[in-house]
């Protein structure tokens, strides 16, 4: 900002950097050097740091470092290194030190003494009220002292006050060890602690517990130039084949599915070869024949598999996201948390299954000895979406296969390349030919067909709702030669629902919105597409939320700067379209913005004023279309949020511990977030999956998904031996 024209000649600016961070020195070098070159001054109001837990909960949420020093006197013994490095280049930055402790600023005073620097080129920020001798005694010594003073809404004014209280009545604070503690003058003189080079890393063995893959931190700059290399590898890559894979042999046929990018219409990013029948007999009986030696490997041998793919994925972690983004339009964000949420499947399942695969004894009988096993379903078909190309089908097809399974993949013909490098991940680490086969295919001809099939045992879906239901309804149908009922897992989208409360937190209610509504172009079946807001606080809301839609910068994925990219084809962009005309006709637009005339952009739309019968209330629309109610009161939102027939995802934004239990109790939905945005489940921490018409089956990323790929059994055996038991049986 300070580059641009305008303000390049102005020495009024600054920043606020904070001492807990253990990047901030590195951040003070980097400001001194960018200063020093364009001939500037910059003030830099360095303060030891307010949000420390917060900090904390982030990283950990995250899985990433923690940013910040874990003891307040490393936070002290940085703030006086960080000082001095700003004093020794008083001509390119002023320092305002932010402090009431007062080992910090004798600190201050003597490094500023050393250097010989005037009193008028550096000046102390004090907070209104606090520390008043302290203020007093520099200002008779002739320093600048600035008052630091509140000033506004009295809500956010008494957060301020509570935070500032906390923050210096700390254990561990100067204020509460000299006025609380009593602690001697020479104890509070003392130096600070120098925080450790390296900190001691956990000494690990066997297997580790579960744990989250961390998304990437794009805030370092390594990161993203390794991004922009990774999308230049992959864009070397374009236009390859790839063939149907069925017991490790390729088959490329005349069915080819071109697979395009949405944001470059006629940029071919890969080219299939889809199956027909009789291939898809073929793959069957393959894999029929490779799911005996599979499901008689024992678990451990199996979830090594996955643990290996796991591996591999890390390696390429950043080449797998840039197919997504080329592919199927992800933002760099999106792309890499659907490779994140791939790598936890692939962990958590492997985990699960070891823990399944040991037998459990059932009761204490004495002379019989009761074993509680599983074993896996047979051959199952998995039919994967487009909009989570890596995630969902790495999900669905390693659960199937650590089961002890063997599987057909069919994945989109919209990411049939993001298909093919979910089946080339397993394949590498070691699943066996015929165990996974690789089967492209149209939908209305391969997935009909094999989801009837006689030697099809079960069938993993996700995807629309009308399919979804067509599956169920063909699985349920017993043909001649079948062996047993056909199992069909479904997962079929929702008509997501978040309530706005009276008392809700717009800093918090508004950003969660955004992101739920309008995340990879609200195609996501998890996204926010309704807003029920209370009266009070709905005008304010819905400003809010028009003027943050109108920042939404759109364009190609490509480029990190655009939150949103286009829609998956020009079938969904024209779908799309006649929802919002609806909405227009019935209701009222309140806000949409210019979009790209080039790709399958579609611009976000915030919708109200519209009757509870429209469609555009009830139907799922799977793209950036969000519709604001009004509701009198909170039981009514209630009523409004549950007036649909999908049961998937919910938020409610409020501040009243009632309305929040009640939520609990009332809000029909599989996942219900209360105070955060209501898309991005994690595995481990939010299985996700709903009920009513948005699926039939157990939440993927919990621990009884994989129940639905075994058939438990009972072994029940005598061990009474003429008369007794043997030691150690009962």
């Amino acid at each position: 900002l300070l580059d641009e024209e305008e303000f390049r000649s102005w020495d009024g600016a600054g920043i606020a950097l904070q001492a807990y961070l253990k990047e901030t020195s590195r951040d003070i070098d980097r400001i001194v050097g960018w200063a020093s070159q364009a001939g500037r001054r910059v003030s830099i109001r360095l303060v030891k740091g307010a949000y420390w837990e917060y900090e904390n909960v982030v990283a950990r949420q995250k899985g990433w470092p923690v940013p910040v020093f874990g003891k307040k006197t490393h936070t002290d013994y940085h703030f006086e290194r960080c000082a001095e490095a700003i004093l020794a280049n008083a001509e390119h930055v002023a320092l305002a030190a932010g402090t009431h402790n007062a080992r910090s600023i004798a600190r201050v005073l003597v490094a500023a003494g050393d250097r010989g620097l005037s009193r008028e080129s550096f000046e102390f920020q004090m907070l209104y009220g606090m520390a008043e001798p302290v203020k007093r005694a520099l200002g008779e010594m002739g320093h600048p002292v600035r008052d630091y003073v509140p000033i506004g809404d009295l809500l956010p004014g008494m957060a301020y006050l509570v935070r500032r209280l906390l923050e210096n009545s700390s254990n561990e604070g100067f204020l509460r060890r000299s006025f609380g503690e009593n602690e001697s003058p020479e104890e509070l003189l003392r130096p600070p602690e120098a925080p450790p080079e390296r900190p001691a890393g956990p000494v690990v063995s066997g297997l580790e517990a579960f744990r989250n893959e961390p998304p990437v931190d794009f805030s370092v700059p390594e990161e993203r130039s390794g991004f922009r290399e990774a999308i230049a590898r992959v864009r070397g890559m374009l236009g390859r084949e790839y063939p149907a894979v069925i017991g490790g042999r390729e088959h490329r046929t005349r069915e080819q599915i071109v697979s395009g990018n949405p944001a470059r219409p006629g940029e071919v990013v890969g080219v299939a070869h889809g199956i027909g029948h009789e291939l898809g007999d073929h793959a069957l009986a393959m894999a029929r024949e490779a799911q005996r030696d599979w499901s008689r490997r024992s678990a451990s041998v199996r979830a090594g598999v996955l643990f290996r793919a796991a591996e591999i994925a890390r390696t390429r972690r950043k080449e797998m996201a840039a197919w997504q983004i080329l592919e199927v339009g992800k933002s760099w964000e999106e792309a890499d948390a659907d490779v994140a949420e791939a790598i936890d499947h692939l962990e958590y399942y492997g985990r699960e299954m070891i823990r399944l695969g040991t037998p459990v004894r059932m009761g204490e009988c004495p002379g019989e000895e009761n074993r509680y096993l599983y074993r896996p379903r047979g051959v199952g078909l998995v039919i994967a979406p487009w909009n989570f190309p890596l995630a969902i089908s790495v999900g669905m097809v390693s659960a199937a296969l650590v089961t002890g399974n063997a599987v057909l993949y069919k994945p989109s013909s919209l990411s049939v390349v993001n298909g093919w490098l979910a089946f080339s991940l397993l394949r590498e680490a070691g699943i066996p030919d015929g165990v996974l086969n690789f089967v492209p295919g149209r939908g209305g001809v391969m997935g009909d067909h094999l989801v009837s099939h006689r030697d099809t045992d079960f069938v993993l879906f996700t995807g629309s709702r009308d399919v979804g239901l067509s599956i169920i309804e063909k699985a349920g149908k017993t043909v001649p030669g079948q062996r047993g009922v056909k199992k069909a897992v479904t997962e079929m989208g929702g008509k997501n629902a978040i309530i706005v409360d009276d008392d809700a937190d717009l800093d918090e209610a508004v950003p969660a919105v955004i992101r739920s509504a309008f995340g990879y172009q609200g195609q996501k079946c998890s996204a926010c597409s309704r807003v029920v807001v209370l009266p009070a606080c709905h005008d304010r809301f819905l400003e809010r939320l028009v003027e943050a839609v109108k920042s939404i910068p759109v364009g190609d994925p490509e480029d990190p700067a655009h939150l949103l990219g286009p829609v998956i084809d020009e079938a969904a962009k024209e779908r799309i379209g006649r929802y919002i005309e609806t909405g227009r006709k019935e209701g009222e637009v309140a806000v949409e913005i210019p979009v790209p005339g080039e790709g399958h952009y579609v611009s976000p739309v915030v919708l109200t004023g519209l009757p509870p019968s429209s469609r555009v209330l009830r139907e799922e629309i799977f793209g950036p279309v969000l519709s604001v109610i009004r509701a009198r009161n909170f039981g009514e939102a209630l009523t409004a949020a549950n007036d649909s027939e999908y049961a998937l995802t919910g938020g409610v934004f409020s501040r009243s511990p009632g309305h929040i239990a009640r939520a609990g109790e009332e809000f029909a939905v599989g996942n219900l977030y209360v105070n955060r945005g209501i898309t991005g489940a994690i595995v481990g921490r939010q299985p996700f999956g709903g009920f009513r018409m948005s699926g039939v089956g157990s939440k993927a990323g919990g621990f009884d998904y994989l129940l639905q790929f075994l058939e438990p059994r009972v072994v029940c055996e005598n061990t009474m031996r003429r008369g007794f038991t043997p030691e150690g049986v009962s």
